[in-house]
């Protein structure tokens, strides 16, 4: 039952996969195909983007093909495990894991199916058990070295900051000149201590000076009536 088991789990989760893989290269099931992803993945900070478009379309692609047949022993795995590693960062990164919240609880799945594969191996029902066929440790190794390889290149990759729109442009310039003008405005100008005192110096009269008028002005002539 065992064996079956592994059947089922390779057949499953590699024919998804496998499919995913269409949906980069050629567009099918719904798919953009490698120009719609290339656009998305330089969107990510992957460029060129047609080249990434290939690689993930492959990796997908080919790991799916090679563990549903249970063919080329761990290769599939390393190739789902390295792709599926990057789109969990790169795609998913930063958000709740819930595939509903657009995290990477899906990419997590096919990790985790992939390692458990490449441990136990594909089972009886395979064409690598039916074919007696063994892949080198050095080749796995080297599938390995270069899977490392190639995500770390693309963790390391960081997509350009957005330009400013116009709306945000247009904002700055309009706070700018409104900085402008308040500098621009002159200040409120006071009287020199000097004539505000003489304007409120009262006359001999008891009457307080107004500004700009003299003393003889400001005091009242006294009329005597002659005897």
């Amino acid at each position: 039952m065992g064996d079956f088991a592994l059947l089922l789990l390779r057949v499953v989760t590699g024919g998804l996969l496998a499919g995913h893989g269409t949906q980069k290269l050629f567009g099918w099931y719904g798919g953009h195909g490698l120009k719609g992803t290339a656009g998305w993945l330089e969107s990510l900070g992957l460029k060129p983007g047609n080249y990434w478009a290939m690689l993930a379309g492959t990796g997908e692609f080919g790991g799916g093909v090679l563990t549903l047949l249970g063919l080329g022993g761990p290769l599939g795995s390393i190739m789902t495990i390295s792709a599926m590693k990057m789109a969990a960062f790169k795609a998913h990164g930063g958000k709740p894991i819930w595939a509903t919240s657009g995290g990477a609880e899906l990419p997590v799945v096919y990790a985790t199916v992939g390692t458990a594969l490449m441990l136990s191996g594909p089972g009886r029902y395979s064409l690598d058990r039916l074919f007696g066929i063994r892949v080198p440790r050095w080749m796995s190794a080297l599938a390995m070295l270069g899977s490392a390889g190639v995500l770390a290149i693309g963790l390391l990759s960081e997509p350009e900051p957005a330009a400013p729109s116009a709306e945000e442009t247009g904002q700055g310039e309009q706070t700018g000149q409104a900085g402008q003008s308040s500098q621009m405005t002159p200040a409120r100008q006071t009287a020199p201590s000097g004539q505000a005192a003489q304007a409120s110096q009262p006359t001999s009269s008891g009457q307080t000076q107004q500004p700009g008028r003299s003393a003889e002005t400001a005091t009242p002539s006294v009329v005597t009536a002659s005897s």
